[in-house]
């Protein structure tokens, strides 16, 4: 069933009643399944029976004075792909559709979400006139036609692919303009196959050395040409929304793409060094439930229990244990409190529903301490920031704490020894008293929840 996104029939919801078209009952009914299915108004009111899609979409229609565009047979201008990306396509369900003059005209499930028409109004530098369109057309049609050589394109794979190497798509005699774009994805499904979050492509006098991280062992997967290295590096960053033309200073982007049928983020960090740019790829899969990470249903509730309360929860690890996905799992289950939820990231890992995520820029000025000093005007109930280390950050935790927030962060420690060592240190002292709860990420299968008893029992 296609889905309409939040902002715009929240506003619009009590039309519904008004024009006779639901019932308020039935209305409220629907708000309280919308919350326990988490999804939205519009989605539980079609799933229930109460409104068709093709009705929703006509009140929206009449009531925002905007066209619906029915997308099932209807075809773009490829040119306009150009003024919104990929990866920003997929996050904000948008596309656009065709041009005239300096008004470019894009399709949203969400036409009232005024925060993502002036994103695509500061990238595309043009204004922009919005039609409806429901959320899963757009989808579909992003599929069809970013599915271009600008594109990472679906990487599919079977049980048949244990051997898969990526060189034989890289010795292979494809000249074609899309060789690169295969090469990339080449590399990318060997990591899933092979189950590798972790890659670096670095600078030797060979070219570029592909280097695979898997439990904390480094292992060179075979050299990039040096003849192939500028074009490889170029579309890379192209692909991440990153600038080809600049090498000097550190660049962080994200490259999204699809795997059989689960879209993957992956984080791409470019850092300048004496021989080139050495550039590190960080792939992320979408949270599971918490339920599926910590199956001892009494720790879970411990958990759940300790985000309702002002504190400081840890998730600790040692590299690449999945802290970042144990935390995106908690968050999405925090979202069913119905309280303010936000993130301070460098990159969102995936798109949380119901969760205000931010991400830090550098280019304008907007880091960790801005985040930080302005963050409490939007009154925040829980706030994940992600992997603090500084002593300033540190203290500002307290202070989120003192004035009633729960604070969720990462902490590096290979095990509870590592642990106990790194917090003993006097500077953790006023930090380690507020925290309510501990979680401990020994492996896949074994994550452990320490409440307040017994991190004082075992980090005193």
């Amino acid at each position: 069933m296609e889905t309409i996104t939040n902002k715009t029939l929240e506003k619009l919801k009590y039309e519904l009643v008004r024009d006779g078209l639901v019932e308020y009952d039935t209305l409220d009914k629907a708000q309280k399944l919308a919350d326990v299915e988490g999804v939205n108004i519009g989605q539980a009111l079609i799933n229930s029976g109460v409104l068709s899609e093709a009705d929703l979409l006509k009140f929206l229609e009449k009531k925002l004075h905007i066209p619906y565009v029915n997308l099932d047979d209807y075809s773009l201008d490829p040119k306009c792909l150009k003024y919104i990306n990929f990866a920003d396509a997929r996050k904000y369900n948008v596309i656009p559709l065709f041009m005239i003059e300096d008004v470019l005209t894009v399709a949203m499930a969400d036409p009232l979400d005024l925060f993502v028409i002036d994103k695509i109004v500061e990238t595309a530098e043009c204004t922009i006139e919005p039609v409806i369109s429901s959320e899963n057309s757009i989808i579909a049609k992003i599929d069809e036609y970013y599915n271009t050589p600008e594109t990472v394109d679906k990487i599919y794979t079977t049980s048949k692919d244990s051997g898969f190497d990526w060189t034989s798509e890289l010795h292979s005699e494809d000249l074609s303009e899309e060789h690169i774009q295969k090469i990339i994805r080449a590399i990318l499904k060997q990591a899933i196959i092979e189950d590798v979050h972790e890659l670096y492509f670095e600078q030797s006098e060979q070219g570029l050395n592909l280097v695979f991280k898997n439990q904390n062992k480094y292992e060179n997967k075979g050299i990039i040409p040096y003849i192939l290295v500028s074009s490889f590096v170029s579309k890379l960053k192209m692909l991440s929304n990153l600038d080809p033309s600049v090498s000097e200073v550190p660049q962080l982007g994200k490259l999204c793409f699809k795997v059989d049928d689960i879209t993957v983020i992956a984080s791409i960090s470019a850092f300048p060094t004496i021989i080139g740019e050495r550039i590190a790829l960080k792939i992320y899969k979408p949270p599971k439930e918490l339920s599926a990470l910590i199956k001892d249903d009494k720790q879970r509730q411990l958990l759940l229990k300790t985000v309702e309360q002002p504190g400081i929860i840890m998730v600790c690890g040692a590299p690449l244990s999945g802290k970042t996905h144990v935390i995106y799992s908690l968050l999405l289950e925090a979202v069913k409190t119905h309280k303010n939820i936000m993130t301070i990231e460098s990159i969102s890992k995936y798109e949380l529903k119901g969760v205000h995520q931010c991400e830090l820029n550098e280019n304008v000025g907007f880091n960790l301490d801005k985040a930080l000093r302005f963050i409490e005007f939007q009154s925040p109930d829980i706030i994940y920031i992600e992997g603090v280390k500084s002593k300033i950050a540190f203290d500002y935790f307290s202070e989120l704490v003192y004035n009633d927030k729960t604070v969720i962060t990462e902490f590096l420690a290979n095990n509870m020894t590592d642990l106990r060592e790194k917090l003993s240190y006097p500077d953790f002292q006023s930090f380690k008293s507020l925290l309510s709860c501990i979680v401990f990420i020994h492996s896949k299968d074994s994550i452990e929840v320490f409440d307040k008893d017994k991190i004082h029992k075992y980090l005193a």
